[in-house]
């Protein structure tokens, strides 16, 4: 099975990637370079060394590895000048909810100005024809409804990330409007789009507060693993479920500019929408051992219980819909972390991204 699903589209493409050193942005610089794209990173210091980006390697592959902050909208603007990008991929961000209690004023300034800024450069790079995005789930305004939220929902959030988020939707909107609008596509010449996606899982993460990098951090210390919201619902994806949904949408609004400029949701089936617990117990079944404690605190800070994606838009207009289930979506995450040490990872992530391929959902 050929990495290559898009008919050779991004070979010798400038792809831009913000957060390229994080978990996604890894794992996308990876495919892409894999497709012969020329790509160009601008990130912060990964979050450690046991990170994909790190074990992979991959910084050294592309064209270029940047250290830089998305607040600095000069310094922005002075890379997209340098490399005259055509795609962007905006994905740089404070994603985690917790820390975003402690540190609203920077979550804000990086999810918000940050998105502001990269909009920005693009605004003023000729070159740049093409912006995805990147918000989350997260960014709808959640009731803890049954049912999935539609692209066309209200944005909103509960906690500094999650508002955050539906604030950087907002600019989005507001600049598709003022500055790329499609009617005027021939003045400025640039499509714009925003993508959400559910939670996202696969090999590489070692954020806090993610369940999977809990898991494998207590597997690996023998430690048993600690739940602290066994009963919150999520809809949970295998990273490179989105990844393929935001290249695939990259090209089509490459040849289609003024169809494809607006939000996208890519998440799981419905199947795939499991509690916290229930994973925790796929990956210690998958693992081969491990225990798991249930440490769940009524006083505990404000997450989201229940939130779900509606992907009939993405299935409908692009052709995109989920390749895994839960089960192997959980199956090839764990895969990575019980082979990463003994491997060379990017061989893995290469070898990973062909099985994601050749696989169709089990219902």
């Amino acid at each position: 099975m050929s990495l290559d699903i898009f008919n050779n589209f991004y070979k010798g493409k400038r792809a831009l990637i913000t957060g390229h050193t994080g978990f996604k942005g890894s794992w996308l610089s990876i495919w892409l370079h894999e497709l012969g794209a020329e790509v160009i990173g601008i990130g912060l210091d990964p979050y450690s060394e046991m990170d994909n980006f790190v074990l992979s390697g991959i910084g050294n592959n592309i064209r270029a590895d940047i250290r830089a902050d998305i607040r600095d909208v000069e310094r922005m603007k002075q890379i997209f000048k340098e490399y005259q990008p055509e795609i962007v991929f905006h994905l740089a961000a404070q994603p985690l909810v917790r820390l975003s209690y402690d540190i609203p004023v920077e979550t804000y300034q990086t999810n918000v100005m940050g998105t502001i800024n990269i909009l920005e450069a693009i605004r003023s790079t000729a070159s740049a024809k093409v912006g995805v995005m990147i918000t989350t789930d997260k960014c709808y305004e959640n009731k803890e409804q049954i049912w999935g939220y539609r692209e066309n929902e209200p944005m909103g959030g509960y906690d500094p990330y999650s508002s955050s988020k539906g604030a950087a939707e907002i600019a989005i909107s507001s600049w598709r409007r003022s500055f790329f609008n499609p009617e005027e596509y021939e003045k400025h010449g640039k499509s714009i789009a925003s993508v959400r996606a559910g939670n996202v899982i696969g090999g590489g993460d070692w954020a806090l507060d993610r369940i999977i990098p809990d898991c494998i951090r207590a597997l690996e210390a023998e430690k048993p693993i600690e739940i602290r919201s066994p009963k919150a619902i999520r809809p949970w994806q295998h990273v490179l479920e989105p990844l393929s949904g935001y290249m695939l949408l990259a090209k089509k609004m490459w040849e289609n500019p003024t169809e494809y400029c607006e939000g996208w949701n890519f998440g799981p089936r419905a199947e795939s929408i499991s509690t916290v617990w229930e994973v925790a117990e796929k990956v210690v079944n998958e693992y081969g051992r491990g225990e798991i404690r249930d440490l769940s605190d009524p006083n505990a800070l404000h997450e989201a219980k229940l939130l779900m994606l509606d992907i009939s838009k993405a299935k409908f207009y692009l052709g995109w819909e989920p390749r895994m289930n839960i089960d192997q979506t959980i199956a090839l995450t764990t895969d990575w972390y019980k082979e990463y040490r003994t491997s060379q990872v990017n061989a893995l992530c290469i070898r990973q991204i062909k099985e994601f391929l050749n696989t169709r959902c089990q219902q």
